[in-house]
């Protein structure tokens, strides 16, 4: 076996749009370097680590492969164990070739959510995939969509080189939680990638849990990345940060959509109202966890008429804005999020917000059946 540089060596990151050069590996993150200037939240930055389709890709005629990953996870003082890495997963010319669970390294501990962490350093772990076939192939290694992983070392026991351009259109899409798709049940779960694999396109997700707002610092890398179709997926993050009042939310849709335009002026583009969520429906946010862990909103109803927004309320102005857009912007396309997770499957929501590993998947075979068919904005 024989080691691989990972940066300026042969293979590339792929859904990555910064690699950090730390001490022990390669950690990628997807935002830019320069937007780090333009939020003060730390947890903007813990998103961009959480790899969401982001992949390794290489091509050899390597029959053994191991790589070495340094991942960085939670763990509450009450809880026995840290919470779940993820999965890596191999994908060889295209085909499942093996998932291996992410093994534990840095541990983040702290007294409670939300509380100050105690990091606890821990060791690069390895993963090795033997019996590969014969040849040179296409590989992929996908991250853990839920765990920031650094690529500590590729080791092969054939040559590596680098990848053919991938070919196929590139879809860019951005959305909250429920697009990064934590609950999933490996990277190539989320529904973002379930839908890019049947429709036949490579998907960039720059989805950031928790931080959906329509900052501009994301329509600006959209604007400037090559994209041939893109998506945005918005509201369920304002509605329980309380984020906008119903003054501000329409302008600034339209300004994140302005943006993107002038990089993108005839890219087909996709903007997806949220899913079901009964507690944020007609109750606008914020929202907090019970002691149940389930979502709950702390706004009253009275207060949608004062300018408050609830999905309802979210739902409705951007059908009205893509709607008035489309007189000049035909390319603009508006999918109501129910369509996606309707209110008759709440119960698949495991907190009463993220859906489960199946309705990520479920979320996905209906968006492409959306975009991709005969008629549909992606075709």
């Amino acid at each position: 076996m024989r080691e691989v540089r990972l940066l300026g060596g042969p293979v590339e990151f792929r859904g990555a749009l910064d690699l950090e050069d730390r001490a022990d590996g390669v950690m990628p993150r997807r935002l830019p370097a320069w937007t780090r200037e333009q939020y003060q939240d730390s947890s903007v930055y813990g998103a961009t680590l959480l790899p969401s389709g982001v992949r390794l890709v290489f091509r050899t005629d390597s029959t053994e492969i191991e790589f070495d990953v340094l991942t960085s996870t939670g763990q509450l003082d009450t809880d026995p164990r840290p919470r779940p890495t993820g999965m890596l997963e191999l994908l060889v010319d295209g085909a499942p070739a093996g998932r291996r669970q992410a093994p534990v390294g840095n541990v983040m501990r702290m007294a409670g959510p939300g509380a100050p962490q105690r990091i606890v350093p821990g060791e690069p772990g390895t993963v090795r995939f033997a019996g590969l076939p014969a040849g040179m192939k296409h590989v992929e290694l996908w991250l853990p969509q839920q765990t920031p992983t650094e690529l500590v070392a590729l080791r092969a026991n054939g040559e590596v080189l680098a990848p053919d351009p991938d070919g196929r259109r590139r879809w860019v899409h951005h959305g909250s939680s429920l697009s990064h798709c934590i609950e999933a049940d490996g990277p190539t779960g989320t529904w973002p990638v379930v839908a890019a694999t049947i429709g036949g396109v490579e998907v960039i997700n720059l989805s950031q849990a928790g931080n959906a707002l329509l900052d501009p610092y994301v329509a600006r890398t959209i604007r400037d990345m090559p994209a041939d179709l893109i998506s945005l997926k918005t509201g369920i993050n304002i509605v329980s940060l309380a984020a906008f009042r119903l003054r501000t939310f329409g302008p600034a849709v339209h300004g994140f959509l302005d943006t993107i335009r002038e990089g993108h002026p005839d890219t087909p583009l996709v903007v997806v109202s949220p899913v079901s969520c009964p507690a944020v429906e007609e109750t606008p946010g914020p929202t907090a966890v019970d002691r149940d862990g389930q979502i709950t909103a702390l706004g009253a109803p009275a207060d949608v008429a004062d300018g408050a927004l609830s999905l309802a309320v979210v739902r409705a102005e951007l059908a009205r804005i893509v709607k008035a857009r489309q007189a000049d912007d035909p390319r603009l396309h508006y999918l109501d999020g129910r369509e996606l997770l309707g209110p008759g499957e709440t119960d698949d929501l495991t907190d009463g917000l993220h859906p489960t590993a199946a309705a990520y998947r479920r979320m996905g075979e209906r968006f492409a059946a959306y975009a991709f068919a005969g008629d549909g904005p992606f075709r």
